[in-house]
């Protein structure tokens, strides 16, 4: 077993959840709609949320998978814009983190 077996194990568990999460949310949205205005009023906005829920998940999906393929690659713990190690306290609290903390600050700013 290597280092990184537990991080794949636990890439692919949140895989798993937000991949059931935005089948359940595209249920939600195909669902019918109610035939009263005001029921049909927020039952849009519920979908408002729901889309925006279901995209963040989405971008979530696709953070994970570039993880995995790191994974596979050899490439997982460095930095993808500037080459550098990822400190292994960022990579507990974002498994699929792709960026060092000052790369990932500089994006943000």
């Amino acid at each position: 077993m290597t280092e990184q077996d537990p991080v794949r194990a636990r890439l692919k568990r949140r895989l798993a959840e937000l991949v059931d999460n935005t089948h359940e949310i595209e249920e939600e949205l195909r669902s019918p709609h109610s035939a009263d205005w005001d029921e049909k009023a927020t039952e849009s906005e519920g979908e408002e949320v729901l889309e925006g829920m279901g995209n963040q998940a989405l971008g979530e999906i696709s953070e994970i998978k570039a993880a995995l393929q790191r994974l596979d690659i050899g490439t997982y713990g460095t930095c993808t814009h500037c080459g550098k190690a990822i400190d292994d306290r960022r990579l507990a609290l974002v498994p699929a983190a792709a960026h060092c903390i000052e790369c990932a600050t500089l994006a943000d700013s």
